[in-house]
C-alpha cells in the first residue's frame, strides 16, 4: 500500500513557461469596480503608508487590496499561490509537495461551497478583495502575474489567520512525498524543505508582545507593544476606514483584508506565536476490502474518504500535470506512514469562522467585545495581548484547544481506532491559561509559556491539561521580558520601547561564566591557555550587552552558534534550555574549544578576531526577492542588535551567505509598534526596510536606519496627522 498515485501524467499544455497574462474582465466588471474605486480614497503619506477610505468596509477592503498590490504584487501573489497550493505552476517540479500539502486542506470545490453558505456581509468583503485586486491587473497591465491571472472571491478562504508558517506547515513534506509518491520523491521534497545546510541555528519564531495597565504608566493610560518576529517583508502597514465603523491601523499579511496586529481608536490586539499542543497525529489502521480502503473505529470498519488532486507544474517546455489520490478519515487527511499504520493530521479547519474572527476582532472596541469574538475559537496557533483605552490589558493563550483525555499523550500519535481518543469540543476561554487584568500591571508573551504571562498573578501550570501548552522551561526572552517589566511603574511609549530594545543578553549572562570558570580550571600546560588569555579577558569585562561597538558581542555569538553546533544536540536529549545545559553540563573541553573555533572564525572572515559586532550583522535591501540576495560591495547599515537565540527582546536573526562574510538579517524584528490609549490613541511604528517593494521607490529602504536604531516615527492615524504629511491622494485606478 506504499504507492497510491493513480497517475503520472506528463501531459504538456499550451502555456509556456513565462509570466501569465491577466484575464480580460468584461465591460460590466470594468464599470463595476471604476464605481467602487471613485468610493474609496488612498492618501500615501510621506513614508508611502497607504491610509484607505471607504464609504463602506467592502469599499475599504477593494482599497486596500489595491494598495496592497501597487506596494508588492508579487508578495500578495505568492501568498495565495502557497496558500491554495499552486506555487509548482511558478516554481515548477520542487514545489509540488507544497501544493499537495495545501491542496489535502484548501480543495476549491469546498471553498468555493463555503463562499456561498458565507454570511451576506463577508461576501461583500470577499467580493470586494477580488476587485479589488481584479482591477489592479486591470490598470496595471505591465504586470505579468506568475500564475493568478484572476482572483476569485473564495480564494479569500483560503489564507484567513495571517501567521508567518501556519498550523499546515508542521506536515512534513519528505513524509508526505514519501506517502503519496516514490523514494526519489520524498528525498527531494526533504531537500527542498530544509535549510542550506549551513550550520546555522534556526532563529525562533515568534514575536513580543507587552501591554501595561495605566496604574504602571505615567499617564495612567494603557499602553501595547507590537513587536511581531516574522520573515521580513511578510507584512504592509497601513490603515484602513469606513464610514460604517472601520478605522484600524496596523501590520497586514499580504493579500489579506483585515489588520492582524494593530490598533483601531480604543483597542489594539497583538499576535504572538503559541506553544500550545493543539494539532494532533492519530495511528489508523487500513483496511482494504476489495478496490477500497477502510480504517478501524472501536469495532466498526468506517471507508476513507477519498479526493482527487491534480497538481499542475511548471516545466522549460510548458505546464504538466501529476495527479494523485489523497485519503481522509474522519480526524483529517493521511499525511505519512508509521510502521504498518497510517498518519492522519488533525487541525483546526474553519475558514468561514476564522475569516470572521480575524475581521470582526478589528473593529471591537474594548475588552468585553473582544471577548465575545473570541468565543469563535479559531485563533489557533497564536497567544494574544490585549490593551484597550478603558485600561483593560489580558494575556490570551491560543483561542483553539480541543478537549481531550488526559490519559494520552498528545504530543505523540495516539491509537486513531480507539473512541476515546476522540475529542470533546473545545476549552472555553475560562478553561484556557489567560490573564485579565492582572494585579501586578502588566502582562507579555515572548513565545514562551504562559505560567509568567503576568510574574505573580500568571497562571498556574497544575491547574490546566498538559497538553495546552507544549514548552518545558522558560526561554531566555522570557526571562529577559521579567527583568524589564517587574517593578516598573513610570512607563511612557519612549520608555516601553526602550524596553523592548534593552540591551541584555540573558543566555551569555548564563553561558559565559561557566566558560570563565573552564578557562580559569584548565592546567597552565594547555595551549589554549595562551591562545585564548586576550578573549577571556574581553568576555571576563563585558556587561552582557550588545553594542555595534562592542568586541565581546562578536566573540560571544560566534562561540555560542559554535557551540550550539556541538553541543545543541545533547541540549535537546537532555530536555534543557541550551543556556542552562551549558551552564550545567556542557565539558570544559567543548567550551574552550568552541572560542577558539570562533576567534579563528572571525580572524579569517574579518582580518582579526577583534571586530565590532556592528561590522558583522548587517541590514541590506537592494533587492524585493521574496528569497533575498546579500553582497558584502553593497551598501549596509549596522544592526546592534542579535538574534532572538541569547535572549535579545529585538531580534534580528542573520548569517552570512556563500557569496559573503558579513551576517545579513532576513527576519526578526519587522513591523513595530507602541500605542497609547487615552482621549485618543497615540502611536509609534517602523518597519523594516521601508513599505514598497520596489527597488526604485523612495519608500523601499528610507526605514532602514530607523529599524536599526529603534527610532519609532510618529504614526499618523487621524487626519489631521496627515495634513502636511501627505504625498498624494487619489481614487484607485486615477
Amino acid at each position: 500500500m506504499r504507492k497510491l498515485v493513480v497517475a503520472l501524467a506528463a501531459t504538456a499544455v499550451c502555456l509556456a513557461p513565462r509570466p501569465a497574462r491577466a484575464q480580460a474582465p468584461t465591460a460590466e466588471e470594468i464599470a463595476r469596480w471604476q464605481r467602487q474605486a471613485a468610493n474609496v480614497t488612498i492618501t500615501r503619506d510621506d513614508w508611502g503608508i497607504a491610509h484607505v477610505r471607504g464609504k463602506t468596509d467592502a469599499d475599504a477592503v477593494f482599497g486596500m487590496e489595491y494598495a496592497q498590490a501597487e506596494d508588492d504584487f508579487n508578495r500578495v501573489e505568492t501568498n495565495y499561490l502557497i496558500a491554495l497550493g499552486r506555487m509548482a505552476e511558478a516554481e515548477g517540479e520542487s514545489a509540488i509537495w507544497q501544493d499537495l500539502r495545501a491542496r489535502l486542506y484548501m480543495d476549491p470545490d469546498t471553498l468555493k461551497a463555503m463562499y456561498r453558505r458565507s454570511p451576506e456581509w463577508l461576501r461583500k468583503l470577499m467580493d470586494a478583495f477580488a476587485d479589488g485586486l481584479n482591477y489592479y491587473l486591470y490598470t496595471h497591465p505591465q504586470v505579468k502575474p506568475k500564475a493568478i491571472t484572476r482572483f476569485e472571491p473564495w480564494m479569500a478562504l483560503s489564507f484567513t489567520e495571517g501567521s508567518i508558517g501556519g498550523d499546515i506547515e508542521r506536515i512534513d513534506l519528505g513524509a508526505l512525498a514519501a506517502f503519496y509518491g516514490t523514494d526519489a520523491d520524498a528525498a527531494k521534497a526533504a531537500s527542498s524543505s530544509s535549510r542550506d545546510g549551513d550550520g546555522f541555528p534556526p532563529e525562533p519564531s515568534g514575536s513580543n508582545g507587552f501591554a501595561i495597565a495605566p496604574k504602571n504608566t505615567l499617564d495612567h493610560h494603557a499602553l501595547l507593544f507590537i513587536n511581531p518576529h516574522t520573515s521580513f517583508y511578510f507584512r504592509s502597514e497601513l490603515q484602513m476606514t469606513s464610514d460604517e465603523g472601520l478605522d484600524a491601523y496596523g501590520a497586514v499579511t499580504w493579500g489579506q483584508f483585515f489588520i492582524y496586529q494593530g490598533f483601531n481608536r480604543t483597542a489594539g490586539w497583538m499576535h504572538t506565536s503559541s506553544g500550545v499542543d493543539n494539532i494532533d497525529e492519530f495511528l489508523e489502521t487500513p483496511v482494504k476490502k476489495g478496490d477500497r480502503m477502510y480504517y478501524r473505529y472501536g469495532n466498526k470498519l468506517l471507508p476513507m474518504a477519498t479526493r482527487t488532486i491534480t497538481v499542475r507544474y511548471r516545466t522549460d517546455h510548458g505546464m504538466e500535470t501529476r495527479t494523485l489520490t489523497a485519503y481522509f478519515t474522519q480526524h483529517g487527511p493521511i499525511v505519512r506512514k508509521e510502521g504498518d499504520r497510517w498518519v492522519s493530521y488533525a487541525m483546526m479547519f474553519k475558514p468561514i469562522e476564522a475569516l470572521t474572527q480575524s475581521y470582526t476582532r478589528t473593529k471591537a472596541r474594548n475588552l468585553a467585545e473582544f471577548m465575545k469574538i473570541m468565543e469563535l475559537h479559531t485563533n489557533s496557533s497564536n497567544n494574544t495581548i490585549f490593551a484597550d483605552a478603558e485600561g483593560n490589558i489580558a494575556y490570551f493563550h491560543s483561542n483553539y484547544i480541543p478537549r481531550r483525555d488526559t490519559a494520552f499523550d498528545w504530543t505523540k500519535p495516539v491509537d486513531g481506532s480507539n473512541p476515546a481518543t476522540a475529542y470533546h469540543g473545545v476549552l472555553s476561554i475560562d478553561e484556557t491559561p489567560n490573564s485579565i487584568n492582572p494585579s501586578v500591571g502588566w502582562v507579555y508573551n515572548s513565545n514562551n509559556w504562559p505560567w509568567s504571562a503576568s510574574g505573580p498573578d500568571s497562571p498556574r501550570r497544575t491547574d490546566y491539561p498538559r497538553y495546552v501548552e507544549s514548552g518545558s522551561w522558560e526561554t531566555a526572552r522570557g526571562y529577559h521580558a521579567l527583568e524589564v517589566l517587574t517593578g516598573r511603574k513610570d512607563f511612557t511609549m519612549i520608555s516601553l520601547t526602550a524596553a523592548a530594545f534593552d540591551s541584555h543578553l540573558p543566555a551569555f549572562a548564563t553561558m559565559v561564566p561557566a566558560l570563565l570558570k573552564a578557562y580559569d580550571a584548565a592546567p597552565a600546560s594547555d595551549p589554549l591557555k595562551e591562545k585564548l588569555a586576550k578573549q577571556i579577558a574581553v568576555l571576563r569585562q563585558w556587561d552582557y550587552r550588545w553594542g555595534i561597538n562592542s568586541i565581546a558581542t562578536s566573540l560571544a555569538v560566534f562561540w555560542g552558534t559554535d557551540l550550539m553546533r556541538r553541543i545543541g544536540r545533547e541540549a535537546r536529549a537532555a530536555d534543557m534550555s541550551f543556556e542552562r545545559y551549558v551552564a550545567e553540563r556542557a565539558a570544559p573541553a567543548d567550551l574552550l574549544q568552541s572560542l577558539a573555533a570562533a576567534s579563528d572564525r572571525l580572524t579569517a572572515d574579518f582580518g582579526h578576531w577583534q571586530t565590532p559586532w556592528g561590522d558583522i550583522n548587517r541590514f541590506q535591501r537592494w533587492n524585493d526577492d521574496i528569497e533575498p540576495h546579500f553582497d558584502d560591495a553593497k551598501f549596509s547599515i549596522p544592526v546592534p542588535f542579535t538574534s532572538a537565540i541569547w535572549g535579545s527582546l529585538a531580534s534580528f536573526g542573520a548569517r552570512p551567505y556563500a557569496n559573503t562574510k558579513k551576517w545579513y538579517g532576513t527576519s526578526g524584528n519587522s513591523f513595530v509598534a507602541v500605542v497609547e490609549f487615552g482621549d485618543s490613541v497615540r502611536a509609534r511604528a517602523v518597519t523594516a526596510g521601508g513599505e514598497n517593494g520596489d527597488p526604485a521607490s523612495p519608500h523601499f529602504n528610507d526605514q532602514a536606519e530607523r529599524y536599526a536604531t529603534g527610532n519609532l516615527r510618529v504614526v499618523y492615524f487621524y487626519p489631521s496627522q496627515l495634513e502636511g504629511h501627505t504625498e498624494r491622494t487619489y481614487h484607485p485606478g486615477s
